[in-house]
């Protein structure tokens, strides 16, 4: 005979509330329960499995695509399922590939020269739609992180154009490095500040930690993925 589990059972389980389980199945992270002569939810052990299983893929990949992932595996559909944490899985692989190649940016800028100079002494300087050309960055989007203190070029005294010197052409390509891998505008503004006043190792250092943010997030997939076959086949032998 099946042992049936309250509510109460399954949120002491996991430690949440009552109510919470309740959202889990209405959200789709369990099977709809049965219900009892008086019609209260009567809950099997597939239903504590399923909700132990949606906690570890929420703190794998979030909310929604750990719904998406459990609607999918209880109407079968695993390949749907599988293409889900594919996607996720390549955007964690493709964060990484910026994040390290910001951090040989930052390098680069670390041991470079002083910006380039003309003959006479003068520093070289580029107007905005040439810097736009040689960074792949939009004259907008340029525009833009100047109005956010990203970047401060000087201003041609004669028409007031923007002047950018070699400096601030390599910190604009770091900005575009940063924007790509996930920074936002706060995050990025700290590492230019510290290229900017001679300090990479700071910079470094804050593009390091985000380096190790997304090996433990994709830490968490693994460890999310393993629950969700574990689950898979539970089901499977139940089934049998």
């Amino acid at each position: 005979m099946q042992k049936f589990l309250r509510p109460i059972d399954l949120a002491r389980a996991v430690g949440v509330s009552t109510q919470a389980v309740r959202n889990y199945e209405q959200w789709g992270f369990l099977p709809m329960a049965e219900r009892g002569p008086q019609g209260y939810r009567r809950y099997g052990s597939t239903h504590l499995s399923a909700l132990q299983t949606a906690r570890a893929l929420i703190d794998g990949f979030g909310w929604e695509r750990a719904r998406q992932i459990m609607e999918c595996i209880h109407h079968g559909d695993l390949s749907t399922a599988f293409a889900v944490i594919d996607a996720y899985h390549a955007i964690i692989h493709q964060s990484r590939l910026e994040v390290e190649e910001t951090l040989r940016a930052i390098q680069v800028i670390a041991d470079a020269l002083p910006p380039a100079m003309e003959k006479g002494g003068k520093r070289k300087q580029f107007h905005i739609g040439e810097v736009a050309g040689r960074t792949g960055v939009r004259v907008s989007a340029i525009r833009f992180w100047e109005e956010q203190g990203l970047i401060q070029p000087a201003r041609d005294k004669g028409n007031s154009y923007r002047l950018y010197d070699e400096q601030q052409v390599r910190l604009l390509q770091v900005a575009a490095l940063l924007r790509k891998a996930g920074y936002d505008i706060e995050a990025t503004r700290v590492v230019l500040t510290q290229l900017a006043q001679g300090t990479p190792g700071q910079a470094m250092t804050a593009t390091e930690n985000r380096l190790r943010e997304l090996i433990e997030a994709s830490r968490r997939c693994v460890k999310a993925t393993a629950a969700m076959w574990a689950y898979i086949e539970g089901q499977a032998r139940l089934e049998k």
